[in-house]
């Protein structure tokens, strides 16, 4: 084991079927290693919880435990309080709504053992077009962004849990997925400066204690061509001497095809410490990384000095998060914030839905395809109106008896690996197709979207929409809640 080893945070993620057991091998290899912190994706509260504490007991130093956290807790941990998407609380124009909802992250986190929260998203909403920022932005004013990123950073941190600003210098103007690909973008620098950098600065003055890279490249920051994750220009000069940040720089997930291209991944790991960063998110190979680490400190590739300041660095932050335990436990008015929310960011986007009938028939058009891992699943929509006393079936066509209501369930959420924000055109098919056929059938059908506002656009006219913003449980509950009101 060498100091260096510190410097990586590989993945755990929970398998319906056998929980974290077929991890249990690497697990005790990367401490073995002695890694620094983990990822973790998924798993029951009671699961997560077993686990965080194992983690640190075996360990030999303390660990940074995190997890993506934008939507809470809930987004991850089965259990947990869901939230709306950033772009959905934002679109509230309430400052404190943003507040309670980092607070009761980080408490819920802190409970789990998670002590590391990768959010808030300071990207900008500023191109359409973009397929893996869109709702997860708090907006595309760079000022109200700033202003919403810094309430979520000082609520978070105040609850010692770390917060982390991403992705570094900003992923707003992007077209490509840098899941799949290295995306460019070719804004000047006084525009990265002026607009997508002001969220960054202001983080950094909130005093955020993490900052993670975008596997984007910037020409006119670095004429190179390589990622911002790579790029010493990028972190050393502007991060570190003109931005003044002192914390801990991370990477988005290595084993990304962005950072990756051109190049094996144990060479990209060498690559993004000598460029500045701290740690090292999500390798998936770890073995062949850290052997790339070792092979590297041993010829003096990786400056000795260099990495004892990330060593530093992380065992600072890992000390100052607060240790899991019962202080300050998220109370039931907190934990009911999510509903709160979620129902406060549902609203019509068109039309003027008729009212709903004691039976509804549902529906369900996906557009959230591609990647390796399923969406969530759409069951809590259905759920959740039958709890509210609906009768309720699941419809395979449009057409039918006009005595039930007719909801077209519309899934499009922004997707790793998916490759775009809109709707493919087999989607818009399905849905031009429920139309006909609903006309047919002289039915009124409201379509609920889940997925961000604009997206309705891809909708033919005139048809009454409803918003609901994205696809976890937490919105298809509101949605259905917004239904039954209106029976």
């Amino acid at each position: 084991m060498t100091d260096v080893n510190q410097l990586l945070v590989p993945a755990i993620r929970w398998d319906p079927e056998r929980g974290y057991e077929h991890e249990r091998q690497a697990m005790a290899e990367a401490l073995q290693l002695g890694v620094g912190g983990f990822i973790l994706f998924g798993g029951p509260q009671d699961a997560v919880r077993g686990l965080t504490r194992e983690l640190q007991q075996r360990s030999r130093t303390p660990l940074l435990i995190g997890a993506d956290l934008e939507r809470g807790a809930g987004q991850q941990f089965a259990g947990a309080t869901g939230l709306p998407p950033l772009a959905a609380i934002a679109s509230l124009n309430d400052a404190d709504a943003v507040r309670r909802a980092a607070r009761l992250t980080a408490r819920e986190a802190r409970t789990l053992g998670v002590n590391w929260d990768y959010a808030p998203v300071c990207d900008l909403d500023v191109v359409p077009d973009n397929p893996i920022i869109g709702t997860r932005s708090l907006g595309s004013n760079p000022a109200r962004v700033a202003e919403l990123a810094s309430e979520w950073i000082d609520a978070c941190q105040s609850e010692g849990v770390l917060a982390c600003a991403k992705h570094f210098p900003g992923h707003g103007r992007t077209r490509e997925d840098s899941h799949a690909g290295l995306p460019t973008v070719s804004a000047s620098a006084d525009t990265l400066h002026m607009e997508d950098l002001v969220p960054f600065r202001a983080a950094i003055d909130a005093g955020v204690g993490s900052i993670m890279t975008a596997h984007v490249a910037y020409p006119s920051l670095d004429p190179t061509g390589v990622p911002a994750t790579l790029s010493r220009e990028i972190l050393q000069w502007l991060l570190r001497q003109q931005l003044r940040f002192d914390g801990l720089i991370v990477t988005d997930a290595l084993m990304m095809d962005a950072v990756r291209a051109g190049q094996s991944e144990p060479d990209a790991a060498v690559q993004a410490l000598r460029a500045g960063c701290d740690l090292l998110l999500y390798p998936s190979d770890l073995k062949a990384v850290t052997g790339a680490l070792d092979q590297a400190m041993r010829t003096r590739a990786l400056d000795p000095e260099r990495v004892r300041q990330s060593v530093r660095r992380r065992l600072k932050w890992a000390q100052w998060v607060s240790p899991p335990n019962d202080y300050r436990r998220p109370s039931a008015t907190d934990m009911g914030l999510g509903a709160q929310l979620a129902d406060r960011v549902v609203h019509v986007l068109r039309g003027h839905p008729h009212a709903i009938r004691p039976v509804i028939d549902v529906l369900v058009v996906d557009d959230d395809v591609g990647g390796p891992y399923p969406p969530p699943s759409r069951e809590p929509f259905l759920e959740a109106l039958r709890l509210g006393g609906a009768e309720v079936r699941r419809a395979e066509t449009a057409s039918g008896e006009s005595r039930a209501s007719l909801v077209l369930a519309l899934f499009g959420d922004i997707r790793a690996w998916k490759g775009r924000p809109g709707y493919s055109d087999a989607t818009r098919a399905a849905v031009a197709d429920a139309y006909a056929a609903a006309a047919r059938s002289a039915r009124d059908m409201l379509v609920v979207q889940f997925s961000h506002p604009r997206l309705a656009s891809q909708i033919p006219e005139p048809r009454t929409v409803l918003c609901a913003w994205g696809g976890d449980s937490v919105m298809q509950q509101a949605a259905a809640r917004w239904l039954v009101k209106n029976k």
